[in-house]
């Protein structure tokens, strides 16, 4: 397969290297240096390089490797193993195992019950739905998931969205039926996403969501939601329900003359919850009668998960809003519970199958919205006490779901009196956490165009709206990725004297311009959205050295060499554009020579017929081979 010169050759390239003499930027006579033949990929059908792209796009981990060679037996088992992870660890499951997982759970249980009630407050709804919500997640997630440290239920960021989002449409205070029903049905289309995307491998999407702009969503929300807590601390009864700052703030000095001013032995510290709501509670019991100006829980009914699969609401003119509130809870679920699974399993040296994780979150939310718990997945704070407390397996979660089945059955007149004035200092606690100062400072220092989306998505949340500010995320990310493919990096490159060594000249001061030569490289695929950009840019990167050349009285440019090591990938408008940079290069007697392009280009480049168009001295395998070879061929010019 030899194209019009001896610089192309098959994927086998036998062919003996030619020998040129390289000249470095001083010209200093260098060792001879061989001229290596550049190699075109192995053949291969269409349908070969589409099943391959396929399999890199959506299956980048080859989970059916395992399954490969395998009698029927065992690739039933493996796939048991798979998709329902207990028979992995179950069968290896001992007593001592058991006393770790037993102590986690009855911890995080501590934790998971007072969070529950009070999250499930910030997100509108029946304080009882959230201890619901920490029953029935946790024991599914037990038997799907493949964190051994993630601890479900509520969490505040998506009890914040949807308890926004449904709240600004209809009132949870008059229409609490039908508000209950949109927050089943948002949990369902919430699970129903958040499975698809498993089922359908496509994870990815959720990494239009970069860390810097979650940062500053975060914060903006735990801001927002502490000051709502405004309402159960000074026992406000008119506060506003709107979710930006002014409302809020303007809300609280209208009705300062509403707050309760109660003794400061209610001021119970909540950086220990349960301790918080027990402590709390019984002083409400013992001091009811002096102090019945203080707001409480008041009656949670005992019992499992009531069905609410008759609740599910799939027509109507709110539809819509339960669908929307779905899916941006279920992108933020998932995107916190993938995270947390992720960082303690990386603590422990194991791994976390992202798709099988979408699979267990949007199971674990469908199966909920039919039992009456709203939208959970892993949470952070309770994962981390999971983790310290020495968990080993997600038999934790089920210890906790236990926890909470006793206190659903026997123990729920006992939170009759807690004032909700605690609950809202466990929410301000736990909020609070979610502002992450050192990781903005961070931003600022390290790539301020990822401070400024993070500081749009703060100010989005807290002068706009949550969901608003979500968006602006979203947006941010989007026009950050645009701008990374449409304004590729280009960069000149200079010899390091005495090596074959080429690098950017303003980043290495030792690197030296070779004269006669303009060596660049683009960093980026070569795409539509950037070919004209580059096109341009490569033409200006010329006029600039012959400027500089000209300034500096230097010989003129004779060639132009396209370093394209970077250039993992080019389409049509690709190849046209280097064509065009060829032919204007041309016009004005300057040679332009590619060197090194990854196999996908290079075919690209061959089926075009692009490359009968650059002659004898148009494609090497390194820049400095480019560099010798055409130097030498001067030199034999007379």
């Amino acid at each position: 397969m030899v194209i019009n010169s001896n610089r192309v050759e098959n994927s086998a390239c036998h062919d003996e290297p030619t020998t040129s003499v390289a000249r470095s930027a001083n010209a200093t006579p260098m060792p001879p240096l061989e001229v290596h033949k550049v190699c075109l990929p192995p053949p291969r059908t269409t349908v070969d390089k589409l099943r391959h792209r396929l399999s890199e796009i959506f299956f980048p981990d080859d989970p059916l490797h395992r399954f490969q060679d395998q009698k029927p037996l065992k690739k039933l088992i493996l796939g048991l193993e798979y998709f329902f992870p207990v028979f992995q660890w179950g069968p290896d499951y001992s007593f001592k195992l058991l006393k770790s997982d037993f102590i986690s759970g009855v911890t995080i249980a501590s934790l998971a019950i007072p969070q529950g009630i009070s999250y499930a407050k910030l997100a509108n709804l029946p304080p009882i739905i959230g201890l619901y919500s920490s029953f029935v997640p946790p024991l599914i997630y037990s038997v799907l998931g493949s964190s051994r440290h993630l601890a479900v239920g509520p969490v505040s960021i998506a009890s914040l969205v949807m308890g926004t989002m449904l709240s600004e449409t209809v009132s949870y205070t008059n229409e609490p039926t039908l508000y209950l029903k949109l927050a089943f049905t948002a949990t369902f289309f919430a699970g129903v996403f958040q499975a698809s995307l498993g089922f359908l491998r496509l994870g990815f999407i959720i990494d239009f969501l970069s860390k810097a702009t979650l940062i500053g969503f975060m914060a903006g929300a735990a801001v927002i939601v502490a000051l709502q807590q405004l309402k159960g601390l000074l026992g406000i009864s008119h506060f506003t329900g709107k979710m930006q700052l002014i409302p809020v703030l303007s809300s609280v000095f209208h009705h300062e003359n509403e707050s309760q001013r109660k003794p400061k032995l209610f001021w119970i510290s909540a950086a220990a919850p349960l301790t918080s709501v027990i402590l709390s509670t019984i002083l409400m019991v013992c001091l009811k009668s002096k102090l019945h100006g203080i707001k409480t829980i008041g009656h949670l009914p005992k019992g499992l998960n009531p069905t609410s699969s008759n609740m599910l609401y799939f027509s109507g003119p709110h539809l819509g809003l339960a669908i929307k509130t779905g899916i941006l809870t279920g992108v933020l679920s998932l995107t916190e519970g993938i995270a947390v699974g992720r960082t303690f399993a990386a603590l422990r040296n194991y791994q976390v199958d992202g798709n099988k994780e979408m699979v267990a979150i949007g199971l674990m939310n469908m199966a909920g919205s039919c039992s009456s718990c709203y939208v959970t997945t892993g949470s952070f704070s309770r994962s981390a006490v999971n983790y310290n407390a020495g968990a080993q397996t997600v038999v934790s979660n089920v210890i906790m779901a236990a926890a909470v089945l006793v206190t659903l059955l026997f123990l729920m007149p006992l939170f009759h009196y807690t004032p909700n004035l605690i609950l809202a200092a466990i929410i301000i606690t736990a909020v609070i956490g979610l502002i992450d100062y050192e990781a903005a400072y961070k931003l600022w220092k390290v790539d301020k165009l990822d401070f400024m989306a993070c500081l749009c998505s703060f100010l989005g949340v807290l002068f706009i709206s949550v969901p608003l500010g979500l968006a602006i995320a979203v947006g941010i990310s989007v026009f950050k990725i645009l701008l990374h493919v449409t304004r590729p990096n280009t960069v000149a490159l200079g010899n390091i004297p005495g090596t074959q060594i080429y690098q950017n000249l303003s980043r290495y001061t030792d690197a030296a311009r070779v004269p006669s030569f303009l060596i660049l490289a683009v960093e980026a695929p070569i795409y539509f959205a950037n070919s004209t950009y580059l096109q341009e840019r490569i033409l200006r990167w010329v006029r600039e050295e012959e400027e500089w050349l000209a300034s500096n009285k230097r010989s003129d440019i004779k060639c132009v060499i396209l370093d394209m090591t970077a250039v993992t990938a080019i389409d049509t408008s690709g190849l046209d554009a280097i064509s065009e940079i060829r032919k204007m290069l041309e016009k004005r007697s300057l040679k332009l020579v590619l060197a090194n392009p990854v196999g996908s280009v290079m075919e690209k480049l061959h089926q075009s017929n692009i490359l009968e168009t650059f002659g004898l001295e148009g494609l090497y395998l390194t820049v400095g081979e480019a560099v010798a070879d055409i130097s030498s061929s001067w030199k034999a010019q007379p």
